[in-house]
């Protein structure tokens, strides 16, 4: 087996944009509006709102604003009864035209380009430098819907989703956390730290998302982040998580959360990029990956790195494809971290064997068939099919054997199995990449299937499953299309 060293991967971390979403603070600058209809009515209540200095140029219908100009939402109103000029445009922070003649439309353009103002024309984005989203207002929590302006009713009916699961009351929420945000920076404490009151505050806030926070809430975690403070060492922490079997919609919410507040990532080569596309964007990510008779990191390796990046204070999460528990080698590292005095917690994943079952609509036990069901590995450390394992086991027919990485020895492991006594007609499924988009599948009887594996593509973990609980796939593996995304 070929040596392979952790790597520090560069892969891309977030899939294209076709806009860059910002939030800019206006409060106090220069804005300039150009235009008098009900849309340019409607920018300007939005910038108004801001706490902009918001001045509009409105020709000759100046009067459409007067009940803006008086009861001004934030910031200043200025109404000009007169059209733009280029000077008008200088030192502004951004610039809105509702304008319609493409003759104005390009000088304000000019105009706006020659100040170095950015520009938006309402309805017109081939001349926009930005575009108004739809907005879900909880302000200081505000969170915006942009469809680079080529389905603007798509975009409301998703805010209108939004604004349903987002209860009123995390304004209040919102709001606190602007209000306590200087005392917990006052104390200038460590990265992790200030993570853990803000997850703290966010698991707060989302339990309870209706009612405002009050002094006994503020009082409470300042009270753990004081614990926090006065039991830290300086030594960071370990979570073992489970990334499924591929399908990024499988992973908990615990591992997403773990994702997100970790400082390095550890993975492997099974973990798919979808899964990784849920994790903090400044997260440093390792490529730690172990191929079958093929190149790998030394486990040794892999827990040295996980003891020195946690003794940094790191909080170094070791995703691994499937349930860390399975086959997954996480009593090693667990074992490492333990002789090392750091704190290890583990986060759970939907199994390979369970995510193949459900792609396939099969249940692993049955009450007439299959009683027990039992996992096994297809090779030891040698690479060669296991010497204990309990064939009498293997050959009971009321159960459902799982084998992992089992394409090399799967031959061994009929052999084997039947002539402990298990039936040669017992139904036989190899199942590559479960769950995932490129997901392939063969089924057979155990004594056929292991000369059949050569129908799946060369490279992918492959899961095999034994047992008469799966008999009824067997006649509609081949006939019935993929349904996994029904």
């Amino acid at each position: 087996m070929t040596e392979r060293h952790p790597e520090t991967t560069s892969a891309r971390r977030i899939e294209r944009l076709a806009t860059l979403p910002l939030f800019h603070n206006l409060e106090g600058r220069r804005v300039v509006l150009a235009g008098n209809s009900e849309a340019a009515l409607w920018k300007a209540e939005l910038l108004a709102a801001t706490g902009a200095d918001l001045h509009i140029f409105a020709r000759d219908d100046a009067q459409m604003f007067s009940g803006l100009a008086g009861d001004i939402p934030g910031g200043s109103v200025s109404v000009h009864a007169r059209g733009w000029q280029p000077a008008d445009l200088s030192d502004s922070a951004i610039a809105v035209g509702d304008i319609e003649d493409e003759d104005e439309i390009r000088a304000f353009v000019a105009a706006a380009r020659q100040a170095g103002v950015p520009i938006n024309i309402v309805d017109k984005p081939d001349h926009c430098d930005f575009a108004f989203g739809a907005l879900v207002n909880r302000s200081p929590l505000i969170v915006a819907i942009s469809t680079d302006g080529a389905a603007p009713v798509f975009g409301q009916a998703i805010r209108t989703k939004i604004e349903a699961m987002l209860p009123a009351g995390l304004k209040a929420w919102a709001q606190a956390a602007t209000d306590w945000r200087p005392a917990v920076q006052a104390r200038d404490l460590p990265f992790s730290l200030r993570r853990a009151f803000w997850e703290r505050f966010a698991g707060r806030a989302m339990a309870e998302p209706e009612r405002a926070p009050d002094s006994d809430d503020r009082a409470e975690l300042f009270k753990a982040l004081d614990r926090l403070e006065s039991a830290h060492d300086g030594t960071g922490r370990v979570t073992l998580v489970g990334a499924g079997p591929g399908d990024p919609e499988l992973l908990t919410l615990k591992a997403i959360r773990a994702l997100q507040s970790a400082d390095i990532i550890l993975y492997d080569d099974l973990v798919s990029p979808g899964v990784l596309e849920f994790a903090r964007r400044e997260a440093k990510r390792m490529l730690v990956g172990k191929t079958g008779y093929g190149p790998s990191v030394k486990q040794s390796d892999i827990n040295a790195l996980i003891v020195s990046l946690a003794s940094q204070g790191k909080h170094v999460v070791r995703l691994k494809g499937g349930d860390p528990g399975i086959f997954g080698r996480a009593g090693e590292e667990i074992d490492a971290c333990a002789a090392a005095n750091i704190p290890v917690a583990i986060v759970p994943g939907i199994s390979a064997a369970q995510g193949a079952a459900a792609s396939l609509g099969l249940s692993l036990t049955h009450r007439d068939h299959a009683r027990r069901l039992q996992f096994v590995t297809g090779h030891a450390r040698s690479g060669d099919l296991p010497d204990d394992l309990d064939w009498q086991a293997m050959a009971d027919p009321h159960a459902t054997t799982v084998i992992y990485m089992a394409r090399a020895t799967l031959a061994g492991f009929r052999d084997r199995a039947v002539a402990a006594g298990l039936d040669p007609q017992t139904p036989a499924i190899a199942v590559l990449a479960a769950t995932r988009p490129d997901e392939a599948r063969v089924a057979a009887t155990i004594a056929t299937l292991p000369e059949r594996l050569g129908e799946l593509p060369a490279s992918g973990p492959v899961l095999v499953m034994v047992g008469h609980a799966l008999g009824s796939a067997l006649s509609e593996i081949a006939s019935v299309p993929d349904q996994r995304r029904a």
